[in-house]
């Protein structure tokens, strides 16, 4: 067979052989170590396939009292194989899953309910070609990207977010949960950050917002760490800071008063750098966060922050002076700096946006170069690991074709374009290449006010980004990943993903 196997995205390496496997449901599956982490893996992956196929899986012991086909799940050591790297093979006698690592079985067991998907499954049992797959990643940060602050997404939505995630193999969830538009996440050392910072008063005089309590921050990053996702949250700072500054004026240059932003944009009122006790609040607030999610980085924003207020004020110039800071991009690099030191004093490492290379970014920084594709070689030059989400091709808020489409930002990022995006800039040098972690998409909600829309935005391009992100380069044809694709979708409608339907 010259077909490519219905796995989105695709893998590595696969190899047909002339053999078939009968499967009835339920599916046995042997777990032969790791029990904890396999059945949490079978209960996970057994859902995703009850929904695509309606077929179920469960757990026996070893060994089987009688000869029946199974799918086994083994833990084999390798340490030459990258981070979720795992073999599938199905032969005559049953499936075999084996990886290093539980990464690499779970991404094992989402391959193959994806290729029990594709045979349908009718009547509860279902005939599988021969296969054998050696698979691994391209790129470790393989993300997707939610702002939850321009509008607010409810928990089982944000669980489903993730659960898609996983049905596609990427391994990390970056939640924006504060913006000039709301704030998002409980901080029980300021409360008024949610009393006042989580609501916003619209025309009309509606009151709309919402935030996410500290226990069901702690739900969902258990649930993403049981499907392979590391979140990495987002607290904005010096700039996009309105709502926080509407709760707590005195971190300003003026005082305020403040409203929580109504509008999109960019806001003059940021963080005061002039005034310690501004520090000492973001410590706090970081502090907190770092508690609540487990996974190495915390993303600190610092885009798009202007410069009047500091310029304007007086102990943000006698800041400057201080510190023989030439320019407000230097005042600005001050100010990241000390929050990366705090982070690092958290055992966090500090992720912006591209703006905080504008006067100098912190050595141990990761930059995520959304500006241009130039960015990021500039921040790989300057020895920085770098998450590259070019707005030319990773803005997924951006319109999917020119015609008959839901009110957008602006932009034009069909799912060919998205397919066609290299992570590695051109002329990047050989040797720099190894700080291009990977990319992700970003998805801002100005103009996406229900999960329904945000899912017709973000789908089918996520898929196309999947394979981007986890094939090989050369592997990857427009025309197949199209083939593949169409029934595909027919997954992704059980999984009650309302995506944007393919045109001609």
């Amino acid at each position: 067979m010259n077909s490519q196997p219905p796995i989105i995205p695709l893998p590595a390496s696969y190899r047909y052989t002339d053999i078939s496997l009968g499967l009835r449901s339920p599916i046995p599956v042997v777990v032969r170590s790791h029990a904890k982490a396999a059945r949490s893996i079978v209960d996970v992956c057994g859902k995703l396939l009850l929904a695509t196929s309606g077929m179920a899986l469960h757990v026996v012991e070893p060994p089987l009292e009688e000869y029946c086909p199974a799918i086994q799940l083994e833990h084999v050591p390798d340490g030459s194989k990258a981070k979720g790297a795992y073999r599938l093979a199905i032969t005559r006698d049953g499936v075999r899953i084996s990886a290093s690592s539980d990464t690499g079985l779970f991404y094992g067991m989402i391959g193959l309910v994806q290729l029990l998907a594709a045979q349908g499954g009718s009547g509860g049992e279902v005939e599988l070609t021969g296969i054998e797959i050696e698979d691994q990643p391209r790129f470790e940060w393989r993300g997707m990207h939610l702002d939850v602050s321009r509008h607010f997404m409810p928990v089982p939505f944000i669980k489903k977010y993730i659960d898609l995630l996983a049905y596609h193999k990427m391994s990390v969830f970056h939640w924006h949960l504060t913006d000039d538009q709301g704030w998002r996440i409980q901080i029980e050392k300021y409360p008024r950050l949610t009393d006042v910072g989580a609501w916003r008063h619209e025309a009309g005089g509606g009151r709309y917002g919402g935030f996410y309590t500290q226990a069901e921050i702690r739900e969902i990053v258990q649930y993403a760490s049981e499907r392979y996702v590391t979140i990495i949250p987002e607290i904005e700072l010096p700039g996009h800071a309105t709502a926080a500054l509407a709760a707590y004026p005195e971190y300003s240059c003026t005082g305020g008063p403040f409203n929580v932003a109504t509008s999109w944009g960019i806001f003059d009122d940021v963080y005061c750098v002039g005034r310690e006790t501004t520090f000492e609040f973001l410590g706090n607030v970081l502090t907190e966060v770092a508690e609540l999610f487990p996974g190495k980085y915390v993303h600190i924003g610092g885009d798009e922050s202007p410069k009047a207020r500091w310029q304007a004020h007086d102990l943000c110039q006698d800041r400057k002076r201080e510190f023989d800071l030439r320019t407000e991009d230097d005042l600005q690099s001050y100010f990241v700096t000390r929050i990366g030191r705090h982070l690092k004093s958290l055992g966090k490492r500090l992720v912006g946006w591209d703006e905080i290379l504008d006067g100098g970014a912190p050595a141990e920084a990761t930059i995520m170069a959304w500006r241009s594709a130039e960015k990021g070689i500039e921040a790989a030059r300057a020895g920085h690991p770098v998450v590259m989400c070019p707005m030319s091709h990773c803005y997924f808020d951006h319109y999917q074709s020119r015609e008959n489409e839901p009110k957008a930002i602006g932009g034009h990022t069909p799912l060919d374009k998205v397919y066609a995006f290299e992570p590695v800039p051109a002329g990047l040098p050989p040797e720099l290449i190894q700080h291009i972690l990977g990319a992700q998409a970003n998805v801002w909600t100005e103009y996406m006010a229900d999960e329904s829309h945000v899912l017709y935005m973000v789908f089918p391009r996520m898929c196309a980004l999947s394979e981007v992100l986890w094939s090989k380069r050369d592997a990857r044809s427009w025309p197949q990943f199209l083939e593949r694709l169409q029934p595909h979708l027919k997954y992704l409608e059980l999984l009650g993903v309302n995506y944007r339907r393919l045109t001609t």
